[in-house]
């Protein structure tokens, strides 16, 4: 398997995208205009999809959650949580949710920003003296076919906006094959039982793959955040996002290891044979280690994820408390890298066709270049990870949808179908 068909298994990222088009517009299933409502025969259409999955063996089961106007439209469950138990999904079953990890990080890392605890153009090495000395890979290539690569110093510190951006330039060693990636892959910066402090200490001996704001690079910049919302806390990671986040909006089930034998059995599982995330090391959600992942490592269920998209959807605000300002709110869902911000894309690119980032999210930002172009309303926000959990933000529609499941193998196909099925099912 090459380098880019490897690409289609990984870890974030469901829609790519080449170079977003100016034009704009409802067309099909994209930017339906305001005040759309779910017809109930059509939204039948998602089960029937997801049903079929479960009955080709495609994966074991899902969940799909819509909410509109702040009541649940849709609330369905598919298949089991575990094939060897025959144990059905509930909704007190627990997802890993990889990646989608890093908006629920980046939320309190916003929320210590505001309480001035740090600022976004802060240099990371400020935190973490370490990075003061990093250096960008540069790859050559000789006449002879021969690559080296040179070590030069960075144009400009690496700031906490690079981490929240993935634009550091520190980078995956999983995917891809420049000499920076193989890099990674050779420092085995998973080997051991390392917490965040040990694990920010071996990607600040790593080359950058470029040149910090340069080119949207997905990595552990989530991970590096972390460490420094541990800095600035006193705390470790969880303690501070208990403490911010995960506490006051009633997220209990959303942590980094499940420790409690009867919850353990919560845990949803992929197919047998359907197990390897090809995220560059393997973890389990009922084997604790010190690593506490803000990029990839926590686990959640629906309730807990309904209510932070809740949140989201009412921009920063829940049940009468706000944890977000509407200033920061609007700042995180802002698309950061698009044309004239100086940061390039390439293949590599997992926000997708139509899509810009914000400060921990994908945010829809134009049409796309598909012809009709993929669902969804412009400025929706959206994130995912590797096991094949997805949430959708729509605030156009006053419309949040979380679907839930573990496969990394069938994630990038069913993914875009439930989104289209459920943005079929809108009619004004």
């Amino acid at each position: 398997m090459n380098s880019r068909d490897a690409l289609r298994l990984l870890a974030c990222g469901v829609w790519l995208a080449i170079a977003p088009t100016s034009s704009a517009g409802a067309e099909g299933t994209f930017d339906i205009p305001a005040g759309a409502h779910f017809n109930p025969q059509k939204l039948e259409r998602v089960g029937d999809y997801l049903r079929d999955q479960v009955a080709q063996g495609k994966i074991p089961g899902a969940i799909v959650l819509i909410e509109q106007h702040g009541k649940p439209v849709y609330h369905e469950f598919f298949g089991v949580r575990d094939v060897a138990t025959k144990q059905p999904m509930t909704d007190d079953t627990i997802f890993r949710l990889f990646s989608m990890s890093k908006p629920i990080t980046s939320v309190v890392a916003m929320q210590l920003i505001e309480e001035g605890k740090l600022k976004l153009d802060d240099p990371v090495a400020k935190y973490i003296p370490s990075f003061a000395n990093v250096k960008v890979g540069v790859e050559n290539k000789a006449a002879d076919g021969t690559k080296t690569l040179d070590l030069v110093a960075p144009k400009r510190p690496v700031t906490i906006l690079d981490l929240m951006t993935q634009t550091s330039g520190i980078t995956y060693g999983f995917y891809g094959d420049s000499m920076v990636r193989l890099a990674y892959r050779n420092a085995k910066i998973y080997d051991g039982d390392f917490d965040n402090a040990e694990f920010a200490e071996r990607i600040a001996k790593l080359p950058l793959a470029e040149q910090p704001g340069t080119l949207w690079d997905y990595g552990h910049s989530t991970d590096i955040l972390g460490r420094i919302m541990e800095v600035v806390s006193g705390k470790s990671l969880l303690g501070i996002e208990k403490e911010k986040l995960l506490d006051p909006l009633h997220m209990s089930e959303t942590t980094f290891y499940v420790t409690d034998p009867d919850k353990q059995k919560l845990i949803a599982k992929p197919m047998p044979g359907d197990s390897d995330f090809r995220v560059g090391f393997t973890g389990y959600a009922d084997v604790p280690m010190k690593w506490e992942s803000g990029g990839g490592g926590m686990v959640s269920s629906l309730a807990d994820l309904a209510r932070f998209s809740q949140m989201l959807l009412n921009g920063g605000e829940l049940d009468g408390k706000r944890y977000l300002s509407p200033k920061t709110f609007e700042n995180m869902t802002s698309d950061h890298i698009g044309a004239t911000s100086g940061v390039g894309r390439d293949f590599f690119y997992f926000p997708g066709d139509g899509f810009g980032f914000g400060l921990g999210f994908g945010v829809r930002t134009d049409p796309g270049n598909a012809k009709p172009p993929p669902a969804g309303s412009l400025g929706e926000i959206k994130w995912d990870g590797a096991s094949g959990c997805l949430f959708v933000v729509d605030h156009k529609q006053d419309m949040f949808f979380v679907l839930l499941e573990q496969t990394p193998s069938e994630r990038q196909k069913i993914q875009p179908m439930v989104k289209k099925l459920i943005y079929e099912a809108m009619e004004n």
